[in-house]
């Protein structure tokens, strides 16, 4: 007796836990191959296959997503383990991160303590002149800068830091020994040799847990820097009679070995680890192309915050350079510049500080924007309410001070930093920062060009404070609309709007959980582009 031939068999898919345009190839499959003898077609065998390899896909990436869970809790339960290894990090990172541009700042600004009067350059006050040279060598190496911070590789970082201050201080030698005017010509390269130093020197903290702490530490250095600076040259040409035009060589030379020995330092600091890049995201290069793209997916809410950059740049400028000028010093003393700028530099730490309480890092931005915007409009009340005031120099002085650097060095610290991390920016700070630079050394120039050839008896006390009238009043739309842009912004990551981007603070996924199967999206092999850096869609 023949027993009964089975004519239909079901092949079984373990498709369910793929996407739907799996699952549907995979019913095909299995409907096509139903009798025995039948050998499968072509069509069955791909599609088979496919499905074979994106089963092996979404297991490697959920195993690389349990490793990098697992490597994420290991870094947590060290740093709970060893408490004292942050605060040694702080100790490491951040006293070098702010010795190191103290000490730029003893090669770029001594030279703005002189007042050379009597003397002229081009048929302008030497003075102006000498600030327009080294202020035209900063801003071309701050254009050249975009590219160069954004590309540098970790292992030049030392030599690029070293061959500029041998640069600059060999500028320097030669503003003393050049014959006047020809000498401001010296000032040109030292500028050029100093212009990258803040990015190179960011890039050794971003991306890290603990950055927020570092770059107010960083941050602060350029506020007590510069009134410490012009302090010791002050004391430097009052108490021990040096020229004018040797003093700036001297407190270079020595602070020329100080800044290698920071350098050095620097670059012995660790990678980011695991959590870091976890928290913060990973910091890479930008080449051309992925730095313009990056640019257009932001650009309403970058064209806001350069813009308003260029104006505080040459309000913070104008206050660093001629602030001998604008006040009266002579019944002052010549220490009251590092003694303004330290009290502004803790209340700014201070404020920083509390900044790395807050995880998120839109919520940081918030604040960031929220402070900025406040400050702007007190730098207007003062200005346009000088007169009425009255209010005496010390105190003018520091509530000019506190509000300028609050703005000013919001965006040279942690705005941008928590920015790429927020959006999983895949890129790194050095960027940003040398292109507001640019863009407001650029003011600069044009605003001491009018002032000098179309109001060259302008007063400088009335000059300022028109400029920081209107600076406020224009920083703050600038800012509010940035605030507005960047909540529009965000909300569109979090419903989704942006398909085919890597995660946003907004969307990162829970811990344990796989990760998604690959989707069909432009790959960074195809485009060049991280896929991070896709366009978004008009917002508007």
């Amino acid at each position: 007796m023949n027993e009964p031939r089975n004519t239909k068999q079901t092949t079984h898919s373990p498709v369910q836990a793929f996407p739907s345009g799996s699952t549907s190839r995979m019913e095909h499959a299995g409907a096509t191959n139903t009798t025995e003898p039948s050998e499968p077609t072509n069509e069955t065998e791909q599609a088979t296959r496919t499905a074979a390899t994106e089963q092996a896909a979404y297991a490697d990436a959920s195993e690389q997503a349990t490793q990098t869970t697992a490597t994420e809790q290991t870094a947590s339960s060290e740093a709970a383990a060893h408490p004292m290894s942050n605060f040694l990090f702080i100790l490491w990172a951040g006293g070098a991160a702010l010795l190191s541009y103290s000490l730029v700042y003893a090669l770029r600004k001594p030279f703005t303590a002189a007042t050379f009067d009597g003397l002229t350059c081009w048929g302008i006050d030497y003075k102006v002149a000498a600030t327009l040279m080294q202020i035209a060598g900063y801003l071309v190496s701050k254009f050249f800068a975009i590219r160069l911070v954004s590309e540098l590789k970790r292992e030049n970082r030392l030599k690029f830091i070293i061959a500029s201050v041998a640069l600059a201080e060999l500028a320097l030698i030669a503003f003393g020994c050049l014959p006047c005017p020809a000498n401001v010509y010296a000032l040109f390269f030292n500028g050029l040799a100093l212009g990258g130093m803040w990015g190179i020197i960011f890039s050794f903290i971003e991306g890290r847990r603990l950055t927020d702490i570092l770059a107010s530490l960083l941050g602060v250095s350029m506020a007590v820097s510069s009134g410490f600076a012009k302090s010791l040259g002050l004391y430097v040409v009052q108490s021990w009679q040096v020229s004018e035009f040797w003093m700036p060589a001297l407190i270079g030379g020595l602070a020329f070995p100080l800044l290698v020995g920071m350098g050095m330092l620097l670059n012995r600091l660790p990678a980011p680890t695991a959590q870091d890049r976890a928290l913060r995201s990973e910091r890479v290069t930008l080449n051309k192309a992925q730095r313009r793209q990056l640019f257009r997916r932001f650009q309403p809410l970058l064209i806001l915050l350069f813009c308003a950059n260029l104006f505080i740049t040459l309000l913070r400028d104008i206050k660093e350079d001629f602030l001998v000028n604008i006040i009266d010093m002579s019944h002052l003393s010549s220490w009251l510049f590092a003694q303004v700028d330290g009290m502004v530099t803790l209340i700014i730490l201070g404020m920083f500080a509390l900044m790395s309480l807050i995880r998120s890092n839109y919520r940081v931005l918030q604040v960031l924007l929220f402070l900025v915007i406040g400050a702007a409009a007190t730098l207007s009340y003062l200005a346009f309410c000088y007169d009425v005031q009255q209010l005496p120099v010390l105190y003018w002085l520091f509530a000019q001070s506190l509000c300028l650097y609050l703005v000013y060095l919001s965006f040279q610290t942690l705005f941008f930093e928590r920015f790429i991390a927020c959006f999983r920016i895949q890129g790194n700070v050095g960027f940003f920062i040398a292109t507001i630079d640019f863009v407001g050394y650029t003011g600069t120039v044009c605003v001491l060009l009018f002032k000098e050839f179309a109001s060259p008896h302008l007063e400088w006390m009335h000059f300022y404070n028109q400029l920081s009238g209107g600076t406020g009043l224009l920083c703050c739309a600038a800012f509010l609309g940035a605030l507005c842009y960047l909540m529009h912004f965000y909300r569109l990551h979090r419903n989704g709007w942006h398909e085919g981007s890597q995660p946003t603070e907004a969307t990162v996924p829970e811990k344990n959980a796989p990760a998604a199967p690959p989707s069909p999206v432009t790959t960074e092999r195809e485009t060049g582009i991280p896929l991070t850096l896709d366009k978004h869609p008009q917002l508007v």
